[in-house]
């Protein structure tokens, strides 16, 4: 009798193990960088056209496009997932660096119908989104910055330029079948429509009667300064 309580114990202890095991997260923690507390990484390095960087391109991206009310923003936490700053999108998006494929936020913003994110009526990522998401977790999905040593504010074009910054900064909320705030930001012309209101510097530069734009945080002076001469020149599309 008390060689099979012996055994039951050790099957429920055994049970116990694997039991433990399976409720672990399917992201190995050895997977993420050592973060820096925050979001405030200092950087004087030089923007690299071909390196993604998490506070210039990713933060705003998916602080525009999902960490908004009612999803991933801190109050909502939808599904226990928050997309404000770069240690909450490393452990509960399940950010895998180098493995973009493998990164549960790409999955879900690939996937089609019903199960895709941002749901409907929020406009879907864009291919160009999605790559760059993708570009910045191969490279190691890094809590990194850049600054724009030389920054040319005067010959600006709406595609190099002006057009980055609104997809990757504005386009998440102003997109899609309802637009915040109804204005819809999804291209060119709907971009400088808003621009020729005033709406559009008024926002970015937090003048007297207007709402700082985007949330998250102030553009750069470089970008604010990218846009301002776009307008000025007579919002070209170009």
């Amino acid at each position: 009798m008390k060689a099979i309580k012996t055994i039951s114990s050790g099957l429920i202890i055994l049970a116990m193990v694997v039991t433990s095991a399976s409720c672990k997260h399917d992201i190995d923690p050895s997977d993420i960088p050592s973060p820096t507390p925050g979001d405030t990484v200092p950087s004087q390095v030089k923007c690299d056209p071909d390196t993604i960087y998490f506070l210039n391109e990713i933060k705003p991206l998916l602080n525009s496009g999902c960490a908004v009310s009612g999803c991933h923003d801190e109050a909502t936490a939808e599904e226990g997932i928050i997309l404000t700053d770069y240690n909450k999108i490393m452990i509960t998006g399940k950010v895998r660096p180098g493995n973009a494929d493998g990164t549960k936020i790409v999955k879900v913003l690939t996937e089609s119908g019903e199960d895709r994110m941002p749901p409907s009526p929020r406009a879907a990522f864009t291919a160009s989104q999605i790559n760059k998401l993708k570009t910045w977790i191969n490279q190691g999905a890094l809590n990194n910055s850049c600054t724009e040593m030389n920054c040319d504010s005067t010959n600006v074009s709406f595609a190099s330029k002006v057009w980055p910054i609104i997809e990757s900064s504005c386009l998440g909320c102003h997109s899609g079948a309802s637009p915040s705030g109804g204005i819809r930001l999804a291209g060119y012309s709907d971009i400088a429509t808003v621009a020729a209101t005033g709406q559009l510097l008024g926002v970015i530069t937090d003048a007297s009667g207007y709402s700082l734009m985007p949330p998250s945080g102030k553009l750069s002076d470089c970008q604010i300064g990218q846009i301002r001469n776009w307008i000025k020149n007579g919002t070209p599309n170009n």
